[in-house]
């Protein structure tokens, strides 16, 4: 029998060798962090979405091992839907090894309605309609009237005003007819599914648009081993088509860009050249020395450490707002003089006022701040002066006075082949000081990364006395990395000059 799931077939839907390699080669999928807190929003929203109805009954049931008992949440559908139950979430089909588990099925007459929940804040995704068109393909083999079906997705505008609203977190967008218009192709699509799976050797499916939409495929990597390293794909800020019109003409590593004299900016011209030979950084004297001159004494580098929760916590702030919890600050003197000081909230509480408080503290009005890639700081600042009127002209002129340390990189001034293309501070921090242990993110304990400290400080407030004391250790020694990070980066600019 051909067994298959919804998501398996809306991977099939986006390249056919997806199911293929989780089925043959699970150990070559790799989940980045960004789409790992996708599958976890998803989860978090799926279960709040629920009460959308009002009461509903949720079919979910566990083995004893902690895996997901189908068969029984089969049964417990089946003998929902003959009690006529108003709310099924998690609601299980499964025809012929066709299983889908719907989010919310509502009954509706003389029939039934899907919602199918998304973590989204748009319903206006492809995938979402792929989706439900598969549900209400196996709802009906199984001999249920399906009348409408809805997307649920996040209502980006939503204020939270300190008593949760349901109704108004969410938007319900009907997509019935799109789903009608999608279903007639679903049993072609599911015997071209079964022909594939049932191979014994991987599917010759080349590099397409598929690899990148409409998610960022998990297989990418292993799909793109025996390709050259660095390849067009690699080339710094290229969109993804024009990435591959390269590759399909042919012109794959960078021995091709250069061969076929494909055109470039600056910055990836330098890329390829810097990847093609040893060379010694470039370095423009003249306009890092511009930059500089921008700057004055004492310079304050300020980092922020931000939690983005899906549902909001604190009052006047949205779903997916970035919500400062912490910052670094390194103030630097003309003599050479480095001081720090650093702020961490408490998960307990919103730690915006807080956090506000201190900054304005910390850096005074007319200072020169620096920070690395200044949009992120820039809009956290002027978030804190809207939520905070009687510190807004304080906070204001702090975000006025930011300039931004990516720019001798990013404008092509300084470029060292350890950079490989990218101008993060993490690509250019270990460039510069390859071998300075006390630089390297890798040595630190417990948070390497924005994403490991951005789903850290929810949990804080859960631990145990000991297990808090080090977490928030780690968390103030990661982001102090990043401010002290600049200073050298900085001190580095200075040396060239």
């Amino acid at each position: 029998m051909f067994y298959f799931s919804k998501s398996k077939y809306c991977d099939f839907r986006q390249c056919p060798k997806i199911p293929w390699l989780k089925k043959y080669k699970p150990e070559e999928y790799i989940i980045d962090a960004e789409t790992q807190a996708r599958f976890n929003a998803g989860n978090e929203v799926g279960d709040l979405a629920m009460g959308l109805f009002g009461e509903f009954v949720e079919v979910t049931a566990f083995k004893k091992n902690g895996g997901l008992d189908l068969n029984r949440m089969k049964v417990l559908t089946k003998q929902h839907l003959a009690e006529g139950t108003e709310n099924i979430c998690e609601a299980s089909f499964d025809y012929r090894g066709l299983y889908c588990a719907v989010d919310i099925l509502r009954k509706s007459g003389d029939g039934y309605d899907i919602y199918e929940v998304k973590s989204s804040t748009s319903p206006e995704n492809y995938v979402y309609i792929v989706d439900t068109s598969y549900q209400k393909y196996v709802l009906e083999k199984c001999g249920v009237k399906v009348n409408s079906v809805y997307i649920v997705t996040v209502d980006p505008d939503y204020v939270y005003d300190g008593v949760f609203d349901l109704q108004k977190f969410f938007r319900i967008t009907d997509v019935t007819d799109l789903v009608n218009a999608e279903l007639d192709s679903v049993e072609k699509n599911l015997k071209e599914a079964e022909r594939v799976m049932s191979m014994m050797h991987e599917p010759q499916i080349d590099l397409s648009e598929s690899c990148n939409a409409p998610y960022p495929c998990a297989f990418f990597a292993y799909c793109t081993r025996n390709l050259p390293s660095p390849s067009v794909f690699d080339l710094y800020r290229l969109g993804f088509g024009k990435k591959l019109e390269l590759y399909r003409s042919g012109i794959v590593g960078f021995e091709d860009v250069a061969a076929q004299k494909v055109p470039l900016n600056d910055i990836q011209r330098r890329q390829v050249e810097f990847s093609l030979e040893e060379r010694e950084p470039y370095i423009d004297k003249n306009m890092i020395e511009k930059f500089l001159q921008t700057l004055s004494y004492p310079l304050y580098f300020l980092d922020f450490e931000t939690v983005q929760p899906i549902i909001p916590q604190y009052i006047g702030t949205r779903p997916y707002q970035q919500i400062p919890v912490q910052y670094s600050l390194h103030i630097l003197q003309e003599d050479g003089t480095l001081e720090h000081r650093e702020f961490l909230g408490r998960s307990e509480e919103d730690p915006r006022r807080a956090l506000a408080e201190r900054l304005t503290e910390d850096i005074p009005a007319d200072v020169c701040v620096l920070a690395y890639n200044k949009s992120f700081e820039c809009s956290r600042i002027k978030e804190l002066a809207e939520a905070f009127p009687d510190l807004a002209d304080h906070l204001l002129k702090i975000r006025d006075n930011v300039k931004d340390l990516i720019d001798p990189f990013q404008k092509g001034y300084y470029y060292s082949r350890g950079m490989g293309g990218s101008f993060s501070i993490k690509s250019v921090l270990p460039a510069i000081y390859p071998d300075d242990p006390a630089l390297n993110y890798h040595n630190l304990e417990g948070v390497h990364n924005g994403s490991e400290a951005m789903e850290l400080f929810p949990r804080l407030k859960d631990m145990p006395k000991e297990e808090r004391a080090k977490a928030e250790h780690d968390l103030l020694k990661y982001c102090e990395l990043d401010t002290y990070a600049m200073v050298k980066i900085y001190e580095e600019l200075k040396r060239v000059c």
